[in-house]
C-alpha cells in the first residue's frame, strides 16, 4: 500500500481535510511513522483511527439531520402508498406518474435508512399508523378531509408535501458538507422532489387550478388553503445581498426575481408545517 497515493487521493476527494487534521506535512509525518511501526494488515485499522478526528464527530450532526429527511420521506411514502391503492381515487392517465413518485419515496426511504445504519446511526421508524393525512393531528378529521376522497385535494397536500421537501432539502443541505457522498445524496433527492412538485403542479393546472405554475411566484400557495408556511419567505428577490429585480438594467420583475430562486426551510420550520400530520 503506498501510503502518499492514499493521502493525495483523499485530498483530492475532500480538499478540506487538512482543516481537521493538523495540516498536510503533519498528516504525512503520522502515515510514515505509523507505516514503519505496524503490520500491512493493521493499515486499514491505522488509517481508520487516523481519520476518526476528521470526520467521526460530525457522524451524530449528519445522523440527526438523516433523519429529519428521513421522517419526511415517510411521510411522503406513505401518503403515495395509500394515495395510489385506494380505488377510484387517481385517474387512469395521471397512475403512471403516481406510481413513479411512490416508488422514488420508497427508495428515498430505504436509501436514507441504510446511510443512517452505515455511519453506526439508528434509524427512526414510521409506519402508515403515524400519519393523519388530513391535518387533524390524529382526529382524520382535520383541514384535508377528503384528501383520499377528493382528487382536488389529494393533489393539493401533494403539492404541499413536495414544495416542504424541496426547501426542507435546501435548508439542511450546509449541515452535510462534512460528508461529501451524502451531501451529493441529498442534492440528488432535492432535485427529484423539485421534479415531483413541478408534476403535480401540472396535475393540479390540467384540472383547473390556473393560477398555480410549474414554479413559486412570490410566496403564492397556488390556491392551497392553510399552507402559507409552506411559502414564506419565497418572496425574496435578493440572492447574495444582490438585488435581482432591474438587474444590469434590465426589467426583471419581483415576480420573477422570486420564481428564479427557491429558498430553504429551517428544521424548526419544517417541523412545524408536517407537525399536523404526524400522530
Amino acid at each position: 500500500m503506498n501510503l502518499y497515493n492514499v493521502i493525495n487521493e483523499i485530498e483530492k476527494t475532500d480538499p478540506e481535510v487538512y482543516d481537521r487534521l493538523d495540516g498536510r506535512r503533519e498528516a504525512l509525518k503520522r502515515f510514515t511513522g505509523f507505516a514503519g511501526k505496524v503490520a500491512a494488515l493493521s493499515l486499514p485499522f491505522m488509517m481508520g483511527s487516523m481519520f476518526k478526528k476528521a470526520y467521526g464527530q460530525n457522524s451524530s450532526a449528519i445522523v440527526g439531520v438523516l433523519n429529519f429527511a428521513l421522517t419526511l420521506e415517510y411521510l411522503e411514502a406513505e401518503f403515495y402508498k395509500k394515495a395510489v391503492s385506494t380505488s377510484g381515487l387517481i385517474p387512469a392517465s395521471d397512475m403512471p406518474g403516481w406510481t413513479t413518485i411512490r416508488d422514488h419515496e420508497v427508495a428515498h426511504v430505504a436509501f436514507l435508512r441504510q446511510a443512517i445504519t452505515a455511519l453506526g446511526g439508528i434509524p427512526v421508524i414510521f409506519t402508515a399508523a403515524n400519519f393523519d393525512f388530513t391535518a387533524g393531528n390524529g382526529t382524520m378529521s382535520g383541514p384535508y378531509a377528503t384528501v383520499f376522497s377528493n382528487y382536488d385535494t389529494t393533489l393539493a397536500v401533494s403539492q404541499a408535501f413536495e414544495d416542504t421537501g424541496v426547501r426542507a432539502y435546501k435548508g439542511q443541505a450546509g449541515n452535510l458538507m462534512s460528508n461529501n457522498d451524502i451531501l451529493t445524496a441529498a442534492l440528488q433527492i432535492h432535485s427529484v422532489e423539485g421534479r415531483h412538485a413541478a408534476y403535480v403542479r401540472y396535475l393540479r393546472q390540467k384540472r383547473g387550478a390556473t393560477n398555480n405554475k410549474p414554479w413559486i411566484t412570490g410566496n403564492d400557495a397556488g390556491g392551497i388553503p392553510g399552507v402559507a408556511a409552506v411559502y414564506a419567505g419565497e418572496e425574496i428577490t435578493t440572492q447574495a445581498g444582490v438585488q435581482i429585480t432591474g438587474i444590469n438594467g434590465m426589467s426583471i420583475s419581483a415576480n420573477a426575481a422570486s420564481e428564479s430562486f427557491d429558498e430553504p426551510l429551517t428544521k424548526e420550520q419544517v417541523l412545524a408545517i408536517v407537525d399536523p400530520f404526524i400522530i
